[in-house]
């Protein structure tokens, strides 16, 4: 694995939470296939809660806020202890080397991986080669006027492998997506503000979590506050100053999750917007305001802070901003994830034009399976609709490109009847199992699972 930062993997770079709706589904999904997201936030969450339940049991969905920092250290943790083979490399690639360019359809049209370059000119042989570089790629912050090179605060962007993937005969586009600003919890009236509780009990994300021991980490409640019509007509007064608005980005952000400024535009008849204020963690003095991602200027998110119920005095840490970054349209890739131009070569997470870290944890694990399967010689593993939301994701990203970054809800999927949260072991742990990621003790759990429900609806029917 080739990364800018080895202690940088894990990190949380927006908000410092996992699941939510369908998204907590694909968490399940990824733990039944022998993943690690769900044991990393079992062992780090401070505040656990299943959302929808208002709503039918097939779209309930788990969410866990996480201590950003012990997340990272775990998944760092997770690494070392199951993944033996592992190799680290503090490097930047710069260049994807290829070999036997197809011709008369011999073959794919680009020719096969046989390693890469890095930026300080080493080079690492291999058969395949999976590309996830988030928002580094060609990246660029924005905070107000103020422009910086960098794919997150305080670290580098990837310049040099968006041109070679152009010269690879690549097509690629451009995203942008946010962050709001994160305040001083010292600084901020809890008690002007409704308080948001977890649920009792807490329900784990990995089948393999011990009850007994769940959760690990002391929980903690959210608060809830809310923009107002003095905050709006502040936005709306620096529009000309705002980057999406002011011909700064050109790129499209996500639909779904809006900036502030986007949502005071295109919803102007609603006089308030909600705020999720949310720890970062157990020891940290770190605030992330949910609902307020902007990339205003400094002295416009200060004042829109300000004349928040409860941050009437609150201090930003860090700004908000937004990032632009390179993406690869999905056309150009299969159900593998590995690309048609070029044999070997795999593309997932943001490249592949997705938000969120479930929907990229999701493609790294179908690319990464099917990475070693292709260098191994065996058949290709690929999820259906019908199977997975992973499956749903994939077949929505290969067979409508997106044009802005994709986020999974319960609405993408027809199969949502059948691709519930408390179901993903039953159908996928097998699967995992017989690609050798899903060990005979989660099988073994598996198969008391569904002794136990065989033995209850006996006893309905007598």
């Amino acid at each position: 694995m080739v990364t800018m930062d080895p202690l940088a993997v894990g990190r949380m770079s927006c908000n410092p939470a996992i699941g939510g709706i369908a998204k907590g589904q694909m968490v399940r999904e990824i733990d039944a296939l022998g993943g690690l997201m769900g044991h990393a936030i079992d062992a780090t969450g401070i505040q656990f809660r299943m959302l929808n339940r208002s709503k039918g049991p097939a779209v309930w969905s788990p969410r866990a806020q996480a201590d950003k920092y012990r997340y990272a250290e775990k998944v760092q943790e997770l690494l070392r202890e199951r993944c033996g083979n592992l190799t680290m490399v503090t490097g930047i690639v710069g260049r994807v080397l290829t070999e036997g360019a197809g011709v008369r359809g011999e073959g794919p049209e680009g020719g096969c991986v046989r390693g890469v370059v890095l930026e300080d000119g080493r080079e690492i042989a291999c058969g395949c080669v999976v590309v996830t570089t988030g928002t580094f790629l060609r990246a660029l912050m924005h905070t107000g006027e103020k422009q910086t090179e960098g794919g997150r605060v305080g670290e580098q962007a990837a310049r040099g492998l968006s041109g070679c993937l152009r010269e690879l005969g690549f097509e690629m586009g451009r995203l942008k997506t946010g962050t709001p600003p994160r305040l001083d919890r010292a600084t901020i009236d809890f008690a002007a503000l409704a308080e948001q509780p977890g649920d009792e009990p807490a329900v784990a994300f990995s089948e393999m979590t011990e009850a007994g021991r769940f959760p690990v980490l002391r929980q903690v409640p959210m608060h809830i506050t809310y923009t107002n019509a003095k905050v709006h007509a502040l936005i709306r007064a620096n529009l000309h100053r705002a980057p999406m608005y002011s011909g700064q980005i050109m790129s499209r952000g996500p639909r779904y999750c809006p900036s502030i400024e986007d949502k005071v535009v295109r919803f102007a008849e609603k006089e308030q917007h909600q705020i999720f204020l949310e720890p970062e963690g157990l020891e940290t003095e770190e605030i992330y305001c949910n609902g307020i991602s902007t990339s205003l200027p400094e002295d416009v998110q200060r004042e829109i802070v300000r004349n928040i119920v409860g941050c009437e005095r609150a201090e930003i840490l860090r700004m908000g901003y937004a990032v632009e970054y390179d993406f690869s349209p999905t056309h150009q890739v299969n159900a593998t994830l590995e690309t048609k131009r070029v044999g070997g070569l795999f593309f997932a997470g943001q490249l592949n034009g997705t938000s969120g870290y479930e929907e990229a944890a999701g493609q790294g694990l179908i690319a990464g399976i099917n990475a070693v399967r292709r260098v191994r010689g065996e058949e290709a593993f690929t999820l259906k609709r019908d199977q997975a939301y992973i499956g749903v994701m994939i077949d929505d990203l290969i067979t409508k490109t997106p044009t802005e970054p994709y986020r999974m809800f319960t609405s993408r999927a027809e199969f949502r009847l059948l691709l519930r949260s408390d179901n993903a072991d039953q159908r996928l742990t097998v699967l995992g199992h017989e690609m050798g990621l899903a060990g005979a003790d989660r099988v073994d759990k598996l198969h008391r699972k569904m002794g136990a429900m065989a033995r209850t609806v006996e006893k309905l029917r007598a």
